[in-house]
């Protein structure tokens, strides 16, 4: 189970750069323990620390003691956690390290929710692919299994939302309803949206003053 490191390439990272930005967002009110970020290296056996996996994206909760400046997440040392929710984007080059390595990886940390997000349908027909969005979801018994494989939307019940390709399939994004009409923001979008709410007040109180007279 030793991780492989795979080139990955410029959609890919837009992928994951908006997908962190989405969940950063979000767990500043609903999670503000937690940690979101990118390929941090999640490792679970001290006798062995070179078996682990590097999640494309992940939300752990609560972080790290060591907060921005950890390099690892090694979960036999105090206050170090597996993986809330863990996001592998298929790369094509290397499908089938995310549709059978990957869940197996994921199972042996105790992540508790596993997302296999395949933007270009490369997953191998061995291994029931392709499929746009897989949720893995960790059961009372302890198991990982596959809750969901398709184009969605599913509900990821760690983070209370609803999971949608969008961007004819290019993007994963997160929204509070299954119709998608309420879409989870990024820093930047619920700056802008904050910005436009309060312009619209003020228009809003000066039409009211010029209707007085």
């Amino acid at each position: 189970l030793s991780e492989i490191p795979v080139p990955q390439s410029r959609p890919h990272d837009l992928t994951c750069e908006l997908l962190r930005a989405v969940l950063s967002q979000w767990a500043r009110a609903a999670r503000p323990r937690a940690q979101v970020g990118c390929n941090l290296v999640v490792r679970w056996d001290r006798g062995r620390p070179q078996v682990g996996v590097d999640p494309d994206v992940y939300l752990v909760d609560p972080a790290p003691p060591e907060g921005d400046a950890a390099t690892s997440l090694r979960l036999w040392e105090p206050g170090h956690h597996a993986p809330l929710v863990a996001v592998e984007v298929v790369s094509p080059g290397h499908p089938t390290k995310d549709y059978a390595v990957a869940p197996a990886k994921y199972a042996a940390s105790g992540t508790s929710e596993l997302w296999v997000f395949d933007p270009q349908l490369a997953g191998p027909p061995a291994h029931g692919g392709p499929h746009r969005i897989q949720l893995w979801t960790r059961e009372p018994t302890g198991a990982l299994v596959r809750v969901y494989a398709g184009e969605g939307p599913v509900f990821s019940p760690a983070v209370g939302g609803w999971l949608f390709s969008t961007l004819e399939g290019e993007r994963l994004r997160i929204a509070s309803d299954r119709e998608g009409t309420q879409w989870w923001p990024t820093p930047e979008e619920a700056e802008r949206a904050a910005k436009e709410a309060a312009l619209a007040r003020v228009a809003e109180l000066e039409a009211r003053l010029a209707a007085r007279g």
